[in-house]
């Protein structure tokens, strides 16, 4: 019988599991939203066991769609939106809150308190990351401030705690794995990147005791096996990452220097450095990459809280489209946006500005602007983000002359790619699989159990399906790049 690898990308809003065969094509693919909990502004949540149920549907409809059996499936690999922090009771497998999603600014306060009592270099120097409400430690230490019982619970031993893909690898094998890899505790806030170790110091800093934590494995290898019960076989877990870490492999940037963007829900330009730690002046995150072997190298990162997610906004809430797909045909039908630049906030600025406390605008707005120019600027905003973060990449030395790899649900929207290399002045290329995040799950897990032999086998497959090359007069780019500076000095004040 052929064989396939199958690949769970739990995503921010919603899940889809992608089967690949050998030469990468995808063979079946299930998609599937999820329901998003707003309590507070500023404040996501989602069910966890919306998060699994959806994630054991997609997985089982993509074998009913591809016709074949689970024996057929060689490996397992999942990747995961990152810090989104979930607890559950070990003996009943019931969450104690909802899942707290990583754009959630609820802890704030908790971050300005550790920056005033100047834990931010010992955060960084210990992390790489800075001080963020983005991340997973503080999230915990609200769980633990807020809900009844829960920590004297923890403190006993009941109690566990796991990102998207520790929750799903816990379910999936019935209790008997608890583990994540170091691109996911990389994004904790409460593992040291360079010691490569769960940080005492962290810990008693956020007041978390050891026994909630997970396993920390390398991101290609053995995690365990599903339950037969869940596909009526018993099938090996072979590969875990976070997946901005996954889209980084699955676009094949195995050299340092090699640089992507992934649009998603948010926005990440991830930089491969190699074996070697770089630290930045500018803003940007160090963050451990995933690899074939046993130890993983680090990436240079910015990252911009929303990107697609301001497409859903105009989709969902202000019912200005019917269907994203649309937006590409909108915004070639204006010529400018008028002056209207549109900084979409929602949750504060990531990479480079970290202002948690900035709120979403629209300004530049004149008796002239319709519809469609409130569209463009949504998608222009995405590329100017984007560019904000190839800029202190620039300004770090880290980039001199860069050919950007795209990837993402936004990335198959001609507009914003053709935008994103004029604006940045940048030649973007767009692989012919654009599931690059779902793919460098597969090939995680594919590597590790044979199914491919080597990272040259799997290069052979990234071809470009297109090339932007930019087209903007600078006299043009600087104007609009002014402009959104302007834009998003007023979102900050």
């Amino acid at each position: 019988m052929n064989s396939y690898i199958m690949s769970v990308d739990c995503g921010t809003t919603s899940e889809r599991c992608i089967i690949f065969d050998k030469e990468c094509n995808i063979v079946s693919s299930s998609q599937k939203e999820f329901r998003q909990i707003y309590p507070s502004p500023g404040w996501v949540e989602q069910d966890p066991e919306d998060i699994w149920q959806t994630a054991l549907y997609v997985c089982r409809d993509a074998l009913d769609k591809a016709g074949i059996s689970a024996e057929q499936i060689s490996a397992i690999g999942i990747t995961n939106q990152r810090e989104t922090t979930i607890m559950w009771d070990k003996s009943t497998g019931r969450p104690v809150y909802n899942a707290i999603v990583w754009q959630c600014r609820r802890t704030s306060d908790i971050v300005d308190k550790l920056k005033a009592d100047g834990c931010s270099e010992m955060i960084s120097g210990k992390t790489g990351l800075l001080p963020d409400a983005y991340f997973s430690a503080t999230k915990l230490k609200w769980i633990f401030d807020n809900i009844l019982g829960v920590r004297e619970s923890a403190e006993k031993g009941e109690i566990l705690f796991g990102t998207v893909e520790t929750w799903i690898i816990w379910k999936l094998t019935n209790g008997s794995v608890h583990a994540t890899d170091y691109t996911n505790a990389s994004r904790t806030m409460l593992y040291n990147i360079y010691e490569k170790k769960w940080d005492e110091k962290l810990l008693s800093l956020f007041g978390i005791p050891s026994s909630v934590l997970p396993s920390v494995l390398p991101s290609s290898g053995l995690y365990g096996y599903t339950d037969k019960s869940i596909f009526g076989t018993s099938l090996p877990i072979m590969g875990a990452a976070g997946d901005q870490q996954s889209a980084l492999f699955g676009q094949c940037c195995f050299r340092p220097g090699m640089t992507k963007s992934t649009y998603g829900t948010g926005g990440f330009l991830l930089m491969n450095t190699g074996d070697k730690p770089v630290k930045s002046a500018g803003g940007l995150l160090t963050t451990i990459s995933c690899g074939s072997g046993p130890v993983p190298g680090y990436a240079a990162e910015g990252s911009v809280f929303v990107a697609g997610a301001c497409v859903q906004w105009l989709r969902d809430e202000m019912k200005l489209i019917g269907d994203s797909r649309e937006t590409e045909e909108i915004a070639n039908s204006v010529p400018d946006t008028l002056g209207c630049y549109m900084v979409p906030a929602f949750t504060g600025l990531g990479a480079p500005y970290w202002d948690q406390n900035a709120r979403g605008i629209i300004c530049g707005i004149t008796r002239g602007v319709r519809r469609e120019h409130i569209i463009r600027a949504a998608l222009e905003a995405i590329a100017y983000e984007i560019n904000d973060v190839i800029g202190i990449m620039k300004s770090d030395s880290l980039l001199s002359d860069i050919t950007l790899k795209i990837d993402g649900g936004a990335a198959q929207n001609n507009f914003i790619a053709q935008f994103q290399a004029d604006i940045s002045n940048v030649t973007v290329v767009r692989p012919r699989c654009i599931e690059t995040t779902a793919l460098g799950a597969a090939f995680l897990a594919g590597l590790a159990c044979g199914y491919w032999s080597s990272l040259d086998d799997i290069t052979r497959y990234n071809k470009a399906e297109r090339i932007f090359e930019p087209t903007m007069p600078e006299s043009k780019r600087k104007s609009l790049i002014d402009g959104w500076n302007d834009a998003v000095s007023k979102a900050r004040a």
